[in-house]
C-alpha cells in the first residue's frame, strides 16, 4: 500500500500533468500476451470496477460493457501502444524538386490522458522542408494517430510525432504545433471547458523567426 506521502505526490503529478520519460512507459513483457489474452484480463477486471460502482452487469444494457471495453482497449484507443501497430511509411524521391515548405493543417486526433484515463482532444499541424525525400501526405495522418493512441502526455506525444518525422524523412527541417482540450481539465478538478494546451517542437530551418512564421501563416489560413 503506498504511504500517504507517496499518495501526494501521485496527485501532485497527475494534477500537473507532469511526464517522468520523454518515451512511453512501457513493461519489458508489454507483448509477451496476445490481444485475446489482454482482452480476456481486462473484461474481467472492469467487470469488478462496474460491479463496485453498484451496476447491475445482469441488465442487457451493461452485461456487454466489459468486453466492448476490453476490446475497445487494446484493438482502438490503445492500440498505438503496440509496435506491430505502427503505420508502414513509405518516402519517395523528391523528383520533382519541391523545395520549399509543405504543410499539413488541421490533422485531427483523439488520445488519452495518461493520469486520468479521460480524452484529450486536438489537432496537429506539421511541416516540412524536403532533403531529397516526400512522404504521403496520409502517412503524416497515420503518424499523428499512431503516437495519439495510448495512454500520453501532450508533451510526449509531440516529441514522439517530431522526432518519427525528423527520421523518417531524415532531416532536422521539421515543426510541429499541437493544440488540443483535455477532458481531465474541463471535467474534474478546475473544470475550465475553454481552455486548450498547445505545443510546439522544431528543429533546422525553422529554428529561424521567418520560416516558423511562414508556417504559422500557412496553418492559419486553415
Amino acid at each position: 500500500m503506498n504511504t500517504q506521502l507517496e499518495k501526494e505526490i501521485f496527485e501532485i503529478i497527475g494534477d500537473n500533468h507532469q511526464m517522468t520519460s520523454a518515451e512511453t512507459p512501457l513493461r519489458k513483457d508489454a507483448f509477451d500476451k496476445s490481444d485475446e489474452a489482454k482482452m480476456e484480463v481486462i473484461e474481467e477486471h472492469f467487470a469488478v470496477i462496474m460491479k463496485e460502482l453498484g451496476l447491475d452487469l445482469t441488465d442487457d444494457s451493461l452485461k456487454g460493457t466489459p468486453h466492448r471495453v476490453a476490446k475497445m482497449f487494446v484493438q482502438e484507443i490503445f492500440s498505438g501502444l503496440n509496435p506491430a501497430n505502427k503505420p508502414k511509411i513509405s518516402v519517395f524521391d523528391n523528383s520533382y524538386h519541391y523545395d520549399k515548405m509543405l504543410v499539413e493543417a488541421n490533422i485531427s486526433f483523439n488520445s488519452t490522458c495518461e493520469h486520468h484515463f479521460l480524452p484529450i482532444v486536438g489537432k496537429a499541424h506539421i511541416g516540412y522542408v524536403s532533403s531529397g525525400k516526400v512522404i504521403g501526405l496520409s502517412k503524416l495522418n497515420r503518424i499523428v494517430d499512431y503516437y495519439a493512441k495510448r495512454p500520453q502526455v501532450q508533451e510526449r506525444m509531440i516529441m514522439q510525432i517530431f522526432n518519427e518525422l525528423k527520421t523518417v524523412l531524415n532531416t532536422e527541417d521539421v515543426i510541429v504545433v499541437v493544440e488540443a482540450t483535455h477532458l481531465c481539465v474541463s471535467s474534474r478538478g478546475i473544470k475550465d471547458e475553454s481552455s486548450f494546451t498547445s505545443t510546439l517542437q522544431y528543429g533546422g530551418v525553422f529554428k529561424e523567426k521567418a520560416f516558423r512564421d511562414d508556417f504559422y501563416k500557412l496553418i492559419k489560413k486553415e
